[in-house]
């Protein structure tokens, strides 16, 4: 994954007052630091950060360049959002060197189908790993490919390119195959429902009554 270039303004209010005030001009606060700098408290253009993380995954690599000083490489620690809104509310960045390796959590796709009569549930969406700061993978797979019920797939089986490395328990389970009930089964979960609601009427009109 290659490094996104944006810029960045140095910020001089904070508090929740200097921070609204930062949104309401289209810019998300934020903080950068790491690597025994100094914090620093900047302001990133809001539609552009945005689009960065929508394309590449909240992995994403950023080339920062504050004010036109030297630009700083930076990763997205943790991220605010407005869950109304849906916007940035504030970003926490990590400065990141050239081939240092970093620890992320990555997206885990399952691919291929199970065996028929089965149905697979998803216990983790995300593997954590160690991978080089500008090698970020966007996903990682994991097959469930004629997989039969009673089968797992654990972060062991995922499937990781050259470079990165498994940091999670190799244990850790990512996806269940289970057998499908049967027709048969499901009507007769249904048959036994059907009395228990009924029982429950009568109750209820004598406690209306």
């Amino acid at each position: 994954m290659s490094e996104v270039k944006i810029s960045a303004e140095p910020r001089t209010e904070f508090g929740k007052g200097g921070a609204r005030r930062t949104r309401r001009a289209g810019k998300v606060p934020a903080v950068l630091y790491g690597h025994g700098e100094k914090p620093q408290h900047i302001a990133l253009p809001a539609r552009e950060f945005a689009a960065a993380i929508r394309h590449g995954g909240l992995n994403q690599i950023f080339a920062i360049d504050i004010a036109g000083a030297a630009t700083t490489l930076a990763l997205a620690k943790a991220i605010q959002r407005d869950p109304i809104r849906d916007t940035f509310e504030h970003v926490d960045l990590i400065i990141v060197k050239r081939g240092e390796k970093v620890t992320v959590e990555v997206p885990v796709h399952l691919v291929g189908e199970a065996a028929r009569g089965t149905l697979v549930v998803t216990e983790n969406q995300t593997l954590t790993v160690n991978a080089e700061a500008l090698h970020l993978p966007e996903y990682l797979e994991a097959s469930i490919e004629g997989l039969e019920g009673g089968s797992r797939v654990t972060a062991a089986d995922v499937t990781l390119p050259g470079g990165t490395e498994l940091a999670a328990d190799p244990e850790l389970v990512i996806a269940m195959v289970t057998v499908a009930p049967s027709a048969e089964q499901l009507e007769g979960e249904t048959a036994e429902e059907a009395p228990a609601e009924a029982a429950e009427e009568p109750a209820e009109a004598a406690a209306q009554a």
